[in-house]
């Protein structure tokens, strides 16, 4: 143990730079004989052997993130997890959140592993968040990290930072900004499960089509009608579950498709993704 001795400036010091606790911050010095380096060090292997600890709790709560470059051409949403929702409602935490979806935009990553390996304030983000793991006392991660790149990417962010969209389009033309928010917030509430038709994944469709057949047969319907019949309403599930074919929230005598190209002509979504906090 240290016969240095450590003041409360020195304290304060390095709660500033770290954000550990003052206890915490105490016995780093003291073990370190006042080195600020050796006791930053100290705090991380405090911290990573937190993380250690907690690898095995749930951390379902957190926020999501979208943001799009300046250019409007490319967005990111990421998932930042936490264990409880006061932590996730700290205005410290939804920082370091925004930071790290700040260096997505910034460095186009690829991937999760590719975001957390980038470096900012001098260090690696996977670093960044084990030390975030030591200072709160829960599980902290990236579980999430979609991007869209389109000639026109909006993001929307919804409640609370618990849903996030982006919505790429085929054109950046005017009153685009307005428009791609209404599609944005069409997605959040209505939850697509794809943009069109053809974007709808083929189980997807046989397992409709399987539900249909046999409420179809349940009915007592002919066996000769079933085919046609399940073709119906199949093309309901379109009409209710994909994007482009949904009936516009805001005005229902025309579906998304329509406004879009009342929009501006031609106008149409190329790409979108929806993060749900948790799911």
């Amino acid at each position: 143990m240290s016969t240095v001795q450590i003041s409360a400036a020195d304290v304060n010091k390095l709660r500033q730079q770290t954000g550990a606790g003052m206890m915490d911050c105490k016995k780093a010095l003291m073990e370190a004989n006042g080195d600020f380096e050796a006791a930053t060090d100290y705090l991380r292997k405090k911290g990573a052997k937190v993380a250690a600890s907690r690898s095995d709790r749930d951390s379902n709560e957190g926020v999501v993130i979208a943001k799009t470059t300046t250019d409007g051409k490319k967005g990111i949403i990421i998932e930042v997890n936490c264990e409880t929702d006061f932590v996730a409602k700290n205005a410290d935490f939804v920082a370091f959140a925004q930071a790290i979806a700040d260096k997505a935009v910034a460095t186009s990553p690829t991937t999760i592993e590719e975001l957390v390996s980038l470096e900012m304030d001098g260090a690696k983000i996977s670093d960044l968040i084990i030390d975030q793991t030591g200072k709160i006392g829960e599980k902290i991660g990236v579980s999430k990290f979609e991007i869209v790149e389109a000639e026109k990417v909006i993001a929307y962010i919804h409640g609370n930072y618990r849903l996030a969209v982006l919505v790429g389009f085929n054109q950046d033309g005017e009153g685009l900004d307005e428009a791609g928010k209404d599609v944005a917030m069409q997605i959040a509430a209505m939850s697509p499960v794809g943009v069109d038709k053809e974007d709808v994944d083929s189980r997807i469709i046989e397992k409709e089509l399987e539900i249909a057949k046999e409420q179809i047969r349940a009915e007592g319907k002919p066996e000769a009608m079933i085919e046609k019949i399940a073709a119906g309403k199949l093309n309901k599930f379109y009409k209710e579950q994909t994007l482009l074919n949904q009936e516009f929230v805001k005005d229902s005598s025309k579906d998304i498709r329509k406004f879009l190209d009342d929009t501006n002509k031609g106008l149409t979504v190329t790409a979108f993704k929806r993060v749900v906090l948790g799911a």
